[in-house]
């Protein structure tokens, strides 16, 4: 919910305060309604109309990934395939149809708050013990949806979309207070930044001027952790979000930069190289004050990939707040202290990119479907599900990553329509008979 807030800007939002409390409210009501009618045995909830829903969005999905319309196929793939196969669990006369779900949403909910134990726990970043709480809540609901009293796992699906329209109603109430406390310029994108950077009276972004010059770019350079390294030891899920170590145990975690030009380039690095010895590497994941230390900025990207190598991946955007961008890299440089998990060159990356794109979806001038479009793309879950992690544990190049390529992709993002994915097809389709026929003439010339 917090990335779709950051999309649609604050100047769009503090108009609707009033209707984001009520409605807040309403999903508050009607999630706790619907958790304590999944407790009595005696179900209210439409679920196999809801299990059919599910069916034919994970269908469509599945559809869409297999004519590769989306971005991420792959990820849109595994997506329609778990939504569908909850559906046809919840519309299936199989008896066991609901333990399989318990067993399924249980183990979901053990495992993601164990992460969130074990990240608070070690990391100690900025508000751990609030976030230490919520793990050790999402952990214990979790053993709830196994243990089968009161309904004998029948109420297992109402219960766990009765939670979640629950915390999403009390975090629409806490959203709408705090825009209508905000002043009149206030960036979401800082307001929901970790990092010890920042302060409470540094929320506030004044814009210089209201466009920016036609043809402008905003690159984001990634330098992957595998990339950076000589001969390593494949390792593939710690390779991509942590770290990759070559087989002499050197640690390379890569590096993110971001560029806007004539003027920006935000590139934070340690004052003194770390040294990535697995013992000092093991202590330094704390976010806490003694593992603070002197930063420097690069100045620009030229220089550093002269000094160091080429950025391994670029993602480009062509819709953003530059002076917003600009305000805020004044403000940061202000500090130049570097912490490997809590200030460092991917969290800058990853907070000036939401800086950038604050207001975006509100200025597209779409309207409501285009809202929805990304509201249901796999793009979207793909990058709030990055978002999660990343403020659980820490931003690093993995995940400014594919934090950056989900965003990259819903500026436009894939049909959610049947008519729109069949119209996408078809062009699909004509564009590659248009190249088949281009060479067959190339080969009939030759």
């Amino acid at each position: 919910m917090r990335l779709l807030l950051l999309l649609l800007g604050t100047e769009a939002l503090r108009q609707h305060w009033v209707s984001a409390m009520a409605l807040g409210l309403i999903w508050l009501i009607a999630g706790v309604s619907i958790f304590l009618d999944a407790l009595d045995g005696v179900l209210y909830f439409p679920l196999r109309p809801f299990g059919w829903l599910l069916v034919v969005e994970g269908s469509l999905s599945i559809l869409v990934a297999l004519t590769r319309i989306a971005l991420h196929p792959g990820l849109r793939l595994a997506r329609g395939l778990l939504v569908l196969l909850a559906g046809l669990l919840i519309i299936s006369p199989w008896h066991l149809h609901d333990f399989i779900l318990a067993l399924v949403f249980g183990l979901f909910l053990l495992v993601d708050g164990g992460f969130r134990i074990a990240s608070a726990w070690v990391v100690r970043f900025p508000g751990w013990r609030l976030a230490l709480a919520g793990g050790v809540l999402e952990f214990l609901f979790g053993v709830f949806v196994l243990e089968p009293y009161p309904t004998w796992y029948a109420g297992t699906v109402p219960g766990c979309i009765g939670i979640a329209l629950a915390l999403t109603g009390r975090s629409a109430l806490l959203l709408a207070w705090r825009l209508y406390r905000l002043p009149p310029h206030a960036s979401l994108g800082m307001l929901y930044a970790r990092g010890h950077f920042l302060r409470s009276s540094q929320v506030e972004l004044e814009r210089q001027r209201e466009d920016r010059p036609s043809g402008d770019v905003l690159t984001v350079h990634v330098w992957t952790a595998t990339g950076t390294t000589n001969d390593p030891v494949r390792r593939p899920l710690i390779d991509r979000y942590i770290a990759a170590v070559d087989k002499k145990g050197v640690i390379s975690t890569g590096h993110a930069a971001l560029e806007l030009p004539p003027d920006i380039y935000i590139s934070h690095y340690p004052g003194v190289e770390v040294d990535h010895s697995p013992t000092d590497f093991a202590q330094m994941l704390r976010a806490t004050s003694e593992n603070d230390m002197p930063g420097r900025f690069q100045p620009s990207y030229r220089e550093e990939a002269a000094e160091w190598c080429e950025s391994t991946v670029k993602i480009r955007f062509r819709r953003f707040d530059g002076e917003r961008v600009r305000r805020f890299w004044e403000m940061y440089r202000q500090v130049d202290t570097y912490n490997l998990t809590n200030r460092n060159c991917s969290s800058v990356v990853a907070h000036s990119l939401e800086i950038a794109l604050e207001g975006t979806l509100a200025k597209s001038g779409r309207g409501f479907g285009h809202v929805l479009r990304i509201l249901f793309s796999t793009e979207f879950w793909a990058a709030a599900i990055v978002r999660k992690h990343a403020e659980a544990m820490a931003w690093t190049p993995g995940f400014v990553l594919d934090y950056a390529r989900s965003l990259r992709a819903l500026e436009d993002p894939p049909p959610v329509s049947l008519h729109g994915m069949l119209r996408a097809m078809r062009t699909n389709w004509r564009h590659r008979q248009l190249l088949k026929r281009r060479q067959q003439r190339s080969r009939a010339v030759a």
